[in-house]
C-alpha cells in the first residue's frame, strides 16, 4: 500500500530503504482513487521511532493511504522538537475539522498515573469521543487501549506487581473473526506494560468481544461488537531491539526490571534477539485495514456519523 506522507518526514528515507512504497503528493494526486485517510495520534515520547514502526505496517497492502500525524494541542513534548511537530503534525483542533476512515492511538509510558492525572487526559477524551462519529474504525494500542476501555466502557486498569515485558504466545478465543484471518493457532505479541485488565469485567460488557488472550499476558485483543473499536494491549509494531533498548535503558538507571521473557536467546542479554512476531504484525494491520476499514468505510466520509 503506497503511504502518502510529507516527503520531508525522516521516516520516508528509512522506509524507502526497506522497499516500503512511499508516495509523493504529486504522484498521489494523479491517481484516480480515493485514498484511505488514517490519523495516527502519536502519544509516544520518541515520535520518530513510532512513526517508522507504524508506517512500515500500514504500507504493506495494495491501497493508497493518506496519513495525518496528530499531537496533543495542550501538551509540551520533552523528547520531540516543537518545530518538528509544527512541520509534520496536526493538532487535535485541526483533527476535529476532518473525518477519517481509520485512526490509531498509540501507547504512552504513563501507566503509573491515574487517567485523570495525565495532563492531556481531557483532550484525549475529546479525541476518543470525536472518533465515535467521525472515524470509521479506531485502533487503541497498549496504554491507549486501557484508556479507551476506561473512557468508553468504564473498564478499569489494575497495576501489576512487576512489569510485564517480553514476547507472549496468544490464542484466539473466537473463530472466524476477520481481524485474525490467516493467523496461526498460537501467535506472539510483544508486551511492555505495568497494568492489566480483569477478564470478567470485559466479559460483563455486552458491547465488547475478546478475540485473543494469553496464559501469561491475559486478555490481549478486544473489539467492540460493531467493529468500530479495536483494543490491543501489546505492541505488535515493536522493532526487533525495542524491548532490549527498554531493558538496558532501565537497568542503566538502576531500576529493578525483569528480563524480557521469551526474548533473548537462552535468556542471555549478550545474544541478539530474533524477531518472530513480524509476520503476525503485518497480517494484523493488513486485516484491520482491509476488513475493518476499506471494506466497510463509506466512500463519502461525510456520512460516517450516519453509519453508527
Amino acid at each position: 500500500m503506497p503511504i502518502k506522507v510529507n516527503s520531508d518526514l525522516p521516516a520516508v528515507s528509512v522506509l524507502e530503504k526497506e522497499n516500503i512504497f512511499v508516495m509523493s503528493d504529486t504522484r498521489a494526486s494523479a491517481q484516480d482513487i480515493r485514498p484511505l485517510k488514517i490519523a495516527v495520534v502519536n502519544l509516544m515520547p520518541v515520535k520518530k521511532t513510532t512513526e517508522i514502526q507504524l508506517l512500515r505496517l500500514l504500507g504493506n497492502t495494495p491501497l493508497q493511504i493518506e496519513i495525518s500525524l496528530v499531537c496533543m494541542e495542550n501538551h509540551t513534548s520533552k523528547n520531540t522538537d516543537e518545530q518538528y511537530l509544527e512541520k509534520f503534525y496536526i493538532t487535535s483542533n485541526e483533527l476535529f475539522n476532518q473525518k477519517f476512515d481509520g485512526m490509531i492511538v498509540t501507547g504512552a509510558p504513563i501507566e503509573h498515573l491515574s487517567f485523570e492525572s495525565v495532563d492531556y487526559w481531557h483532550e484525549l477524551c475529546d479525541i476518543m469521543d470525536y472518533a465515535k462519529s467521525n472515524v470509521f474504525s479506531t485502533m487503541y494500542l497498549c496504554w491507549a487501549s486501557f484508556a479507551g476501555l476506561y473512557h468508553h466502557y468504564k473498564i478499569k486498569k489494575y497495576p501489576l506487581e512487576r512489569k510485564m515485558s517480553g514476547i507472549f504466545m496468544n490464542y484466539r478465543t473466537t473463530d472466524g473473526d476477520p481481524l485474525l484471518r490467516g493467523f496461526d493457532d498460537t501467535f506472539p505479541i510483544p508486551q511492555s506494560r505495568h497494568t492489566t485488565l480483569k477478564k470478567e469485567e470485559v466479559l460483563a460488557c455486552r458491547k465488547l468481544s475478546i478475540l485473543a488472550e494469553s496464559a501469561e499476558a491475559g486478555v490481549t485483543i478486544i473489539k467492540s461488537k460493531d467493529n468500530r473499536e479495536i483494543f490491543m494491549t501489546g505492541h505488535l509494531e515493536y522493532d526487533t531491539n525495542t524491548l532490549s533498548d527498554e531493558y538496558f535503558r532501565d537497568t542503566e538507571k538502576g531500576m529493578s526490571v525483569p528480563l524480557p521473557k521469551n526474548y533473548f536467546p537462552t535468556n542471555n542479554v549478550c545474544r541478539a534477539p530474533l524477531n518472530y512476531w513480524r509476520s503476525t504484525a503485518h497480517l494484523f494491520y493488513s486485516n484491520w485495514l482491509n476488513y475493518y476499514v476499506y471494506q466497510q468505510t463509506p466512500f463519502e466520509l461525510s456520512s460516517i456519523d450516519k453509519t453508527r
